[in-house]
């Protein structure tokens, strides 16, 4: 009798036991790796955070300082943030002289830094200027954020890069 084949109808239950096993296992790798996964998402969600307090923090200093008549403040916001971005990019890059591990990175990088700067309220404020009848000012806002945003990315790339190239003592 062991040397016989079993009806098909007999082997389903094993069948279908070891294909339940199967996509528990799969589903247990899936969990595992989210988990994993969960830590990056993390950092990144408290790093957003940490921007956005920055950023609303900034845009308050610079409206007591300035006024409001224009978005100076998301001028500034964009500018720093390029500025960091580039730095921080180009410092801790794969020729960089600083070794930040890929979670580190997208915690200043996607996170502080997509928290803190404001292209869409950028994009808004600039709207807003136009609907207002401010061709001048919308002009002034979106050449402005663009070239000294370019600027300061370009900043932050230049510093980092002699950094990288200093020999240390």
């Amino acid at each position: 009798m062991s040397s016989e084949r079993l009806p098909a109808a007999r082997h389903a239950p094993q069948a279908r036991k070891l294909a339940l096993g199967a996509t528990a296992l799969s589903l247990a790798a899936g969990i595992g790796i989210a988990f994993a996964e969960l830590g990056v998402y993390f950092w990144i969600a408290i790093g957003s955070a940490l921007g956005g307090v920055a950023r609303y923090w900034c845009s308050g200093v610079a409206a007591r300082m300035v006024g409001e008549t224009f978005p100076w403040g998301t001028l500034i916001i964009n500018v720093a943030g390029s500025f960091v971005i580039g730095f921080f990019a180009t410092l801790t890059g794969p020729d960089g002289r600083i070794f930040v591990g890929s979670t580190a990175r997208q915690f200043v990088m996607v996170g502080i830094c997509g928290g803190y700067t404001t292209f869409s309220s950028f994009s808004l404020q600039t709207l807003n200027l136009l609907n207002d009848g401010e061709l001048l000012l919308a002009g002034a806002n979106v050449g402005g954020s663009v070239a000294l945003c370019l600027l300061g990315a370009w900043a932050g790339y230049a510093l980092a890069a002699g950094l990288n190239a200093m020999k240390l003592a």
